[in-house]
C-alpha cells in the first residue's frame, strides 16, 4: 500500500492501528487483518447501487420573494471595513460573551429605538437574539408558567403559532378589522398573552390608531396581561413616517416589544431584539441561566460600530428610498399590465405588494406556467394564516430595471391563467 500510493509506511500502520483500535478490523495471526466478524453483516456494500446526487435547487429568472433585499443593498465595503477594525481592535475570544449581547451593542439598540420609535428601555432591557423565531421563542419559554394561551391576530403571522404550539400554548385568533385588531373580540378573551403588529399588520397592513392602543394598553394593564408588540416593517414605510410603537405609550410596562434587522440591514446576519418589560427581567435572569445570544461577537461588534459611527441612519434612508421607487415601479408595472385584473390589497410599506385577482384563475395552472418560465411566485398563506387567494409580488430582491421585465413575464402566465369561461365573456 505504502508503494501504490507513494505515502511512508508508518502513515499506513497507523492507519491500520487506528482500525483497530476502533473494532473495524481485527488481527489473525500469521494471516493479517481481516473486516472483523461483528460488523461485517452492519456494512452491505451493494455495486449496483448509484450514489445519491445532491438535490438540484431551481434557479429561476424572476423571483418574487416577498421578503428579500438585493445583495447591492448590503454596504459591503464599510461592513468588511468595520469589521476588521473591531477584529483588530475590541474582541477578546478568551471571555464568554455576555449572555443578552455585548452591553455596548444594547446601548447602542436602546438610543437608536429612543429616537427613531419612541420606545423606552434601559439597556438592561434588551436582548440581542438571532432573528425573529428566537424571539420568540425566549418569549414563549420565559411566560410558560405564566401562561398557557395566546391570542393572536388573524390573519397573522405564521411562525408566531409554530413556535408558541412547540411550547404547547393554545391559540386563540383574534380577527382583523379596519382598524386592526378587534378590542371586542380581545375584551371576551381569557387569554393573558396578545400578539400584535400594531404599525402594520401582517398580513393585511392595517394600522391601530392612537385611540385603540391606549385601550390595548389599558386591557392589558387591567387583566394583568401581556402585549408582544411585533415591530413589523416600521422602518420601510414609504406613504407616512413610521408610526411609534404601542411600547412606548403611557410609560406602560406590559408590552413585550421585538424588532427586527431583516428587511432593513440583511436577513442572513440573523440579527432581532427584544425588549424586555422590567417585570420579566429577574425572571429572565433567572430562566436563562445557561444559554448565550446566537449572534456572533464579531457581528455583534461590528453592528455596534455601524450603529455609533451614524451609518445606521444613513443605510436606513438609502434603503428606504431605494426601495420605495422600488415600489412604485412594481405597482406602476401591475396596473399597466393588470389594471383590470387585479385590486391591491397591500401596498406602501415593507419589500411586496400584495395583489387579489378579480377574474377566475387557473391556479394549478398558473402553478405550472410560472414554473415553466422559471417564475417562482409566493401566495399570502406562504407565512401567513390568511386563507385567501392572494398573491405577493416582492419587489426588494429586483434591480430597478428588472421589475418592468418581470412584472411583464408574470402578467402573460397571469392571463393564460384566467379561466376560459371569463375569456369567452369578455
Amino acid at each position: 500500500m505504502a508503494q501504490d500510493y507513494q505515502i511512508s509506511k508508518n502513515t499506513v500502520e497507523s492507519a491500520y492501528s487506528q482500525l483497530f483500535a476502533e473494532g473495524y478490523i481485527e488481527s489473525r495471526p500469521q494471516s493479517g487483518y481481516f473486516v472483523s466478524d461483528e460488523i461485517e453483516h452492519y456494512l452491505p456494500f451493494d455495486k449496483s447501487k448509484k450514489q445519491s446526487s445532491p438535490l438540484e435547487t431551481s434557479s429561476f429568472l424572476y423571483n418574487f420573494f416577498p421578503a428579500q433585499l438585493h445583495n447591492n443593498n448590503f454596504p459591503n465595503k464599510l461592513w468588511t471595513r468595520l469589521h476588521n477594525k473591531v477584529m483588530n481592535d475590541t474582541i477578546n475570544f478568551g471571555e464568554y460573551p455576555n449572555k443578552q449581547g455585548e452591553l455596548s451593542l444594547r446601548i447602542q439598540i436602546s438610543k437608536y429605538l429612543s429616537s427613531s420609535r419612541g420606545v423606552q428601555s434601559t439597556p438592561e432591557q434588551i436582548i440581542v437574539c438571532s432573528g425573529f423565531a428566537d424571539s420568540m421563542f425566549i418569549i414563549a419559554s420565559l411566560l410558560k408558567s405564566f401562561t398557557s394561551k395566546l391570542a393572536i391576530e388573524f390573519p397573522g403571522y405564521n411562525v408566531v403559532k409554530q413556535v408558541f404550539k412547540q411550547f404547547d400554548y393554545s391559540i386563540e385568533d383574534i380577527p382583523i378589522n379596519s382598524s386592526g385588531i378587534s378590542l371586542r373580540d380581545i375584551e371576551k378573551s381569557q387569554s393573558k398573552l396578545l400578539y400584535v403588529t400594531p404599525s402594520h399588520q401582517y398580513p393585511t397592513g392595517v394600522t391601530i390608531p392612537i385611540a385603540n392602543r391606549f385601550k390595548l394598553i389599558q386591557w392589558a394593564t387591567q387583566n394583568n396581561a401581556y402585549i408582544i408588540e411585533d415591530d413589523y416593517d416600521s422602518e420601510l414605510s414609504y406613504n407616512n413616517r413610521p408610526i411609534p410603537a404601542l411600547q412606548g405609550i403611557n410609560h406602560n410596562n406590559c408590552v413585550i416589544y421585538t424588532g427586527t434587522l431583516s428587511k432593513s440591514l440583511s436577513p442572513a446576519l440573523r440579527i432581532s431584539y427584544l425588549v424586555l418589560p422590567t417585570t420579566l427581567l429577574k425572571k429572565y435572569q433567572d430562566l436563562f441561566t445557561f444559554p448565550f445570544s446566537g449572534v456572533p461577537i464579531d457581528t455583534q461588534k461590528t453592528l455596534e460600530l455601524f450603529i455609533k459611527e451614524g451609518y445606521w441612519e444613513k443605510h436606513i434612508r438609502k434603503t428606504r428610498t431605494l426601495n420605495r421607487k422600488k415600489h412604485d415601479i412594481m405597482k406602476k408595472n401591475l396596473l399597466l399590465y393588470l389594471d383590470n385584473y387585479i385590486s391591491i390589497l397591500r401596498e406602501g410599506s415593507g419589500l411586496s405588494i400584495v395583489i387579489v385577482p378579480t377574474v377566475i384563475l387557473d391556479w394549478e395552472k398558473l402553478n405550472k406556467e410560472a414554473e415553466d418560465k422559471k417564475i417562482k411566485l409566493y401566495y399570502i398563506h406562504y407565512d401567513s394564516t390568511a386563507t385567501i387567494q392572494a398573491i405577493c409580488m416582492g419587489f426588494g430582491g429586483f434591480l430597478e430595471e428588472e421589475i418592468p421585465i418581470a412584472v411583464k413575464a408574470f402578467s402573460e402566465v397571469f392571463f393564460n391563467a384566467i379561466k376560459d369561461i371569463f375569456k369567452s365573456i369578455n
